[in-house]
Formats: structure tokens, sequence, C-alpha cells
């Protein structure tokens, strides 16, 4: 049996993703494997299915419409602390990284992600030492991202605070964070 199939018991996951294609392919691809599966598009089904389904794994995007997967994360460690949590988002950044883990998840990934290295991230929950260190420093434009990212971090999310306290027009703001992050 391989390290990506479930043991006796089948295992419990719950994606909690507002990406309705995105999730019906995960879906697939964690059934096809045994997993048993559920899917919450937001925030109030989140907490709902945590509840009632009692998920061994929960695939948390991060950005779900209307909140944050950060502002969700500690509410569902506390509905389920037996579940292991991994973030995804297609907006990575340090900062919520850092955030995400030290709120309770076990991991963090960049989108896009399959089934495969969602089901490997579960299983990595050490750190590793012999991660591999960047040979040059991060560009401009992906420390401008990082720095975005930490001071809207830092006013909860609120874009007109967050454009204020970074001297910007929130529009300006806004288009930035539409963007994909930028490459390092």
């Amino acid at each position: 049996m391989s390290s990506d199939e479930p043991q006796d018991e089948t295992v419990r996951i719950l994606i909690i993703d507002d990406d309705d294609i995105f999730t019906h392919v995960l879906q697939r691809a964690f059934i096809k494997r045994g997993y048993e599966v559920e899917i919450a598009a937001d925030e109030a089904q989140a907490l709902e299915k945590t509840q009632a389904f009692e998920p061994d794994l929960i695939s948390l995007d991060l950005k779900l419409q209307g909140s944050s997967g950060l502002n969700l994360l500690p509410q569902l460690v506390e509905r389920s602390p037996q579940s292991k949590i991994v973030v995804l988002t297609g907006y990575s950044s340090i900062t919520t990284a850092v955030e995400a883990i030290k709120l309770g998840a076990i991991n963090y990934l960049c989108k896009p992600a399959d089934a495969d290295e969602i089901l490997v991230a579960f299983q990595k929950q050490n750190g590793n030492p012999d991660a591999p260190v960047a040979e040059q420093p991060m560009s401009v434009n992906r420390l401008t991202w990082e720095h975005i990212q930490k001071v809207l971090h830092e006013h909860d999310g609120n874009i007109s605070a967050t454009a204020r306290a970074l001297g910007m027009h929130r529009r300006t703001l806004q288009r930035k964070l539409q963007k994909r992050p930028v490459k390092r």
C-alpha cells in the first residue's frame, strides 16, 4: 500500500475552497484514492461541515469569497483539534505562510497543487533542515509584494487601512492585490 492511500478506516478529507472546478477535481482525485470527501465553499459551510463530518484532514484555501482562511483557521482548530490542516493559496507570501503555521496549519502550499502534492503536505509535519536556501535575494517586485502582504495582514485584511498605511490610493492597492504574486 503506498503512503498516499488511506489505512484501515476511511480517512475523511474536507476541502474548503470557493473555486468549484478546483474543488470538484480534487474531490474526484481523493475519492479515486479511497478517501471520503466533503466540500465547503465558504466559512459558514466550513464550520458546519467540520462539526458534522469530523474530518481527519482539511485542505483550506487562504482566500475565500468574503473572508480569509487565516481568520477561519483558529475556528477549525478549535472545532476539530484532531484534524491536520494544509493551507492552499494562489496568493502566497511569507507573512501568510508564517501566520498559517502559527495559527495551526501543518503545511502551506502554493496553487496549483494536485491531490498527490496535498497528500504529501499532510504527511510532512516536521521542518526540513536541508531545505534549499535561495542563492540570490528576492527581487524588488517580490519584496514589494511581501511588504504589501505584511501590512495587509497587520490591518486584518482592511484594504483602505492598508492603502493609507502604504501611502497609496486604495484602487491602486486593489489592482496590485488582484495580480498573482511576483516571482522571486
